[in-house]
């Protein structure tokens, strides 16, 4: 008795097509995409130079 891979596994080395789609699974359409903003970011950054600035101001006078 031979214990080791089932007959059904598919061999990503049978050719460059076939490894690319093993390696890289394609995504599943119905996923959503997830973008990245900066906007809260550039909001808290915003905030904080204004305060600084407030600040700096505040202690000057």
């Amino acid at each position: 008795m031979v214990i080791g891979m089932p007959d059904t596994y598919p061999d990503p080395s049978g050719n460059t097509e076939a490894f690319r789609a093993f390696a890289h699974p394609a995504a599943e359409p119905s996923a959503p995409v997830k973008s990245s903003s900066n906007l809260p970011l550039v909001v808290a950054l915003v905030v904080a130079a204004v305060v600084v600035v407030g600040l700096i101001a505040w202690l000057a006078l």
